[in-house]
């Protein structure tokens, strides 16, 4: 089965990861991202048998999410599998963050993932099913304090997610939120981040290969909704 794909907030690490593993297993691959030169490079550079296809969108803007959508049709067709990736943040606490900032972490990981959502489901719901997973943090379920648009965003997707599980897993959408609980591995994380062992990093590519599974994973009776990605027993996040 061929199966298309959109991959909301496409970037080097994780993102581009998952548009190889998917394309890798045969999908077409929608990329969504503001970054046009990185997603047009990437969507070339998919590994066969999959296409790529670039979408240059930016998720806090509704109705670029909803022409991004209708672009897809029109080259791939209906909308099988949906990744809300995206997230903004600036990364501050209460006090220190503006209003700004704050909205502007929830046009993307809360409105951007319902819209995309709205607009996949619908497809979904014509074609007799399919997969939506949400990228969550360890601030979807626990605050680490000090980064309070990250983690209201975050805990606004994962409620999203649990809706939408509730609602339309009996039609045959299964929904995923996945708890991202460690530093993933990417071009210049160790060097961000050079006080953390290096049994802390993820590796993005193995986490692709988590989302994929759950995309196969569409039997009613054994479709998990949360699903957690540590670094094992060096897990610190959750400490």
């Amino acid at each position: 089965m061929t199966r298309t794909a959109v991959i909301a907030g496409v970037g080097s690490g994780l993102g581009e990861s998952l548009a190889r593993r998917f394309a890798a297993e045969g999908c077409r691959v929608a990329l969504f991202a503001r970054t046009a030169d990185f997603i047009e490079e990437l969507a070339a550079d998919l590994p066969e048998p999959g296409e790529g296809l670039a979408v240059p969108t930016d998720l806090r803007d509704v109705e670029a999410i909803r022409e991004g959508f209708d672009t897809v049709r029109a080259e791939f067709g209906s909308v099988d599998v949906l990744v809300n990736h995206a997230s903004g943040a600036s990364w501050k606490g209460l006090m220190d963050s503006s209003v700004e900032e704050f909205e502007g972490a929830w046009e993307v990981g809360g409105r951007g993932a319902f819209v995309c959502s709205k607009e996949a489901v619908g497809d979904m719901l014509d074609s007799g099913g399919g997969t939506v997973i949400f990228t969550g943090a360890t601030s979807a379920v626990r605050s680490l304090g000090g980064t309070i648009s990250f983690t209201a965003a975050k805990f606004a997707a994962r409620g999203m997610a649990m809706d939408i599980a509730q609602e339309f897993g009996p039609e045959g959408v299964h929904v995923a939120h996945v708890v991202i609980d460690g530093q993933i591995d990417g071009p210049n994380a160790r060097e961000r981040f050079p006080d953390r062992s290096e049994d802390t990093f993820l590796d993005p590519d193995e986490m692709a290969e988590t989302y994929w599974h759950l995309v196969e994973q569409d039997a009613i009776d054994t479709m998990p909704f949360e699903v957690h990605i540590t670094n094992g027993p060096q897990n610190t996040e959750f400490l």
